[in-house]
C-alpha cells in the first residue's frame, strides 16, 4: 500500500528517542499540530508576520501542508533532509520582516525569541495532545528526555538551546513569563478561528463526503479547544462548555488508538498532508535507514556543509 524509500540515517533522534514515541502517535500531527499553530498566533509579532503575507488565508492548505511537513522532517527525516529544511525555512523567514502595527516595533520571523516561542509551542502542544488523547503522561525521566530532545531541535532554529526548559515546571514558567506579551486583536482571533476551520485541515471533498468531513473537523476542533487553558480561550474568543471538554476525551481516545495502526495512520496523514507521508512512513513502518546512526545537529550541519541557523542569523544581524 505504501512504498517507502529508506532514509540515509536516523536524523537527530531515532527509534529509541522519546520524541519518536510521542511524535509517531497520531495525536501529534492532528490535534497537537492544530493546537500549536493556533496558540502561536497569540504572539502579536508572529501574527503580524503571518497577516502581512496573507498566505495563511490565500494559500491555507499549502501553508498547512508545508508546516506539518517541516515539523515531521525535524522529528523523523534523515540528517540531509533536516538541515535542508532548516536552511530553507531560514531563507523564507529572512524575507518576512516588518513593523507590528500596534506597538510600532519591528518584527523578524527569524528572531530567536519568536523562534523559541514557535518551538516550545509546537513541542508542548504535541506532548499535551499525547497526554490527553493518547497513552497519557510520560514518566518523569522520559519527560525530561523529551525536553532535552526539544533542545536538540532548537539547534535547527535561531533560538539558543540553553533557553529550552528541561522540566514541566520550567515549561509552565516559560508560558507564564510569555503571558503578559501575548494578545489577541481582531486579526488574531480571525486567524485562530481560521486555523481551526475545515477548509484548512482537510482538502476539498466531493459533495457526498462533505457531511462526514464536517463531523471529523468539528471533532478535531472541539478536541483542540479542550486542551487550551481558559485564559487562552478568552483571548481568542473561543467558547466551549466544560461538559464538552469532558465529553470529547472518551470519544477521541479510542479513535486515536485505531489511528495508531501504522497503515491507518498513514492513510489519515495522506488526507491531511500528503507531502508528509514519505517523511513519516519509514518511521511508522519500521523501514531501517541505510546507516543506523543518529547525528547531533552540529555533526549534521558539518556533514552536509550547511551553516547553522545561529551562524546565518549572526551574519545577517551583526552587533
Amino acid at each position: 500500500m505504501f512504498k517507502t524509500e529508506p532514509m540515509e540515517d536516523y536524523g537527530l533522534f531515532g527509534p529509541d528517542s522519546v520524541a519518536w514515541r510521542v511524535w509517531r502517535y497520531p495525536t501529534s500531527l492532528t490535534v497537537g499540530f492544530q493546537r500549536a499553530v493556533v496558540v502561536e498566533e497569540l504572539d502579536p509579532f508572529l501574527v503580524a508576520s503571518v497577516h502581512a503575507t496573507q498566505k495563511i488565508v490565500n494559500h491555507a492548505r499549502t501553508r498547512y501542508d508545508r508546516t506539518i511537513c517541516y515539523f515531521a522532517t525535524v522529528a523523523f527525516a534523515d540528517s540531509a533532509s533536516v538541515v535542508g529544511a532548516s536552511a530553507q525555512l531560514m531563507k523564507v523567514h529572512a524575507r518576512n520582516v516588518g513593523v507590528e502595527p500596534v506597538s510600532g516595533l519591528r518584527y523578524d520571523a527569524n528572531n530567536p525569541d519568536s523562534q523559541l516561542w514557535i518551538l516550545l509551542t509546537g513541542w508542548h502542544s504535541v506532548l499535551k495532545a499525547y497526554e490527553v488523547y493518547g497513552p497519557g503522561r510520560l514518566s518523569p525521566e522520559d519527560e525530561q528526555r523529551y525536553w532535552q530532545e526539544c533542545a536538540i531541535a532548537a539547534e535547527l532554529q535561531t533560538c539558543n538551546p540553553a533557553d529550552v526548559p528541561r522540566t514541566r515546571d520550567g515549561v509552565r514558567r516559560y508560558f507564564e513569563q510569555m503571558r503578559p506579551r501575548l494578545a489577541a486583536s481582531e486579526v488574531t482571533q480571525q486567524v485562530m478561528h481560521h486555523l481551526l476551520d475545515a477548509d484548512v485541515v482537510l482538502p476539498p471533498m466531493p459533495r457526498v463526503l462533505r457531511p462526514g468531513a464536517k463531523v471529523i473537523t468539528r471533532l478535531l476542533r472541539t478536541a483542540t479547544v479542550a486542551t487550551l487553558p481558559r485564559w487562552q480561550r478568552r483571548l481568542a474568543n473561543l467558547q466551549q462548555p466544560r461538559v464538552v471538554d469532558a465529553f470529547i476525551r472518551p470519544v477521541m481516545r479510542p479513535a486515536f488508538r485505531l489511528l495508531a495502526q501504522p497503515k491507518i495512520s498513514l492513510l489519515a496523514l495522506k488526507l491531511i498532508s500528503s507531502s508528509t507521508v514519505p517523511v513519516v512512513a519509514p518511521a511508522l513502518l519500521g523501514t531501517p535507514p541505510r546507516r543506523a546512526e543518529v547525528l547531533t545537529p552540529a555533526d549534521a550541519f558539518a556533514r552536509h556543509l550547511t551553516p547553522t541557523p545561529a551562524e546565518l542569523y549572526a551574519q545577517s544581524h551583526p552587533e
